[in-house]
């Protein structure tokens, strides 16, 4: 039966694990056996506890004499066979109660062997299920044997499987499509704006739309790339890997926003060692670690700090922390949702700073983690795999 492989390919081995459903099987299997055995010890000693009669007497009163003796003799061995017979009962009570225990004993192991076996097809198919994720919906649990219930209901799971994964398929290509559509008209009005303000003297209203229109195209063309980017690090293929230097990435965000940083007048402490290194595509966690850098700048407030920390032992840490009121953890794990609000702010550029963060980190194999400070402010820490030697 293999389970778990990609159309069918074998997967690997997957332990078993009790379950309620297991015990009440070992049960019933047990109480089965054990009934069998306490009515097939009953019936055994019922069937060995056989009679003996006494002899009748003769009513020849010449033969009264000589037959006295004779039962005399008769009654002794009635006894002995009564003391003997006796023995034996005892005896084979004991025997009986033995095999009783020996037979409870045996039926529990016989039970749970059985329960082990009937029930490791739903266990291996409920281990396989939960190694599928949203980034391997194309695996299959491939279930062959002889068509029963425990077939049918792998296959329907393979059924479910696969419209999740045309589900998800159609959600990445409708984002990427509509990323690339809304590229083109919104080119044609930037350049529309650009060649209307470029005339010898434009008209006043003209520079006056141009002015507020360019911000605005600005912003819709943040969103749309921020969404292809999105889209990429969630689709989970990573088409280059390669080993990535965090504290260089660090210091390229900063540079970028260094401008915005001392307009804000920011303190900003940096403590990320050289070859603070990850595996991965360099262009996303080029974006993952400036968007970082940008939240942290972009919602802080005027006179704050920020502190930037990581390291590289068994994983990359890099963590970014911040300070600010005293916020709400339950509204701080939302944040790694497109578009959710803090306060009244989006959470990132555009809505989709830490949405990016976190399915970026997913795609490489890491995570995000979002904590709420307790004297105020946030803390992100990106958790990598560290860069192979």
């Amino acid at each position: 039966m293999p389970l778990l492989g990609r159309r069918g390919h074998a997967g690997g081995v997957i332990r078993l694990r009790s379950g309620t459903v297991g015990v009440r099987f070992t049960l019933l299997y047990a109480v089965v056996f054990l009934l069998s055995g306490i009515g097939l010890l009953v019936l055994t000693f019922l069937l060995s506890g056989g009679s003996m009669t006494n002899p009748a007497p003769s009513g020849n009163p010449s033969a009264q004499a000589s037959l006295d003796a004779a039962q005399q003799h008769i009654r002794a061995l009635q006894d002995q066979l009564d003391a003997v017979h006796t023995q034996q009962t005892r005896q084979l009570l004991a025997g009986s109660l033995l095999a009783l225990v020996v037979m409870a004993v045996v039926s529990v192991l016989l039970g749970r062997a059985l329960a082990q076996r009937v029930l490791r097809p739903l266990r291996l198919i409920t281990s396989a299920t939960r190694r599928i994720s949203a980034d391997s919906l194309d695996r299959r649990l491939a279930v062959t044997g002889p068509v029963d219930e425990v077939k049918d209901l792998a296959d329907t799971i393979d059924e479910l499987l696969e419209r999740l994964e045309a589900s998800f398929a159609a959600q990445r290509r409708f984002v990427a499509n509509a990323s690339h559509e809304l590229r083109t008209p919104l080119a044609t009005m930037r350049a529309s704006l650009d060649v209307a303000a470029a005339k010898p003297n434009p008209a006043v209203s003209t520079l006056a739309l141009a002015d507020r229109l360019r911000p605005q195209l600005d912003r819709i063309d943040h969103l749309l790339d921020g969404l292809l980017v999105l889209a990429r690090a969630q689709h989970g293929a990573l088409a280059d890997a390669d080993p990535v230097d965090l504290a260089d990435l660090v210091n390229a965000a900063l540079r970028e926003r260094s401008a915005d940083a001392q307009r804000k007048g920011l303190t900003v402490t940096v403590d990320v060692p050289p070859a603070t290194a990850t595996q991965g595509s360099p262009a996303l966690l080029a974006r993952l670690v400036g968007n970082l850098i940008d939240n942290a700048v972009s919602h802080n407030e005027n006179g704050g700090w920020i502190k930037i920390t990581g390291y590289a032992g068994e994983e990359t840490v890099l963590a970014v922390e911040t300070g600010g009121p005293v916020l709400d953890q339950r509204q701080v794990d939302r944040l790694t949702q497109p578009f959710e609000r803090l306060g009244g702010e989006r959470t990132g550029s555009a809505g989709l700073g830490l949405s990016i963060v976190a399915a970026i980190a997913i795609a490489h194999g890491g995570r995000l983690a979002l904590v709420a400070r307790p004297e105020g402010g946030l803390r992100v820490a990106v958790t990598l795999p560290k860069a192979a030697p």
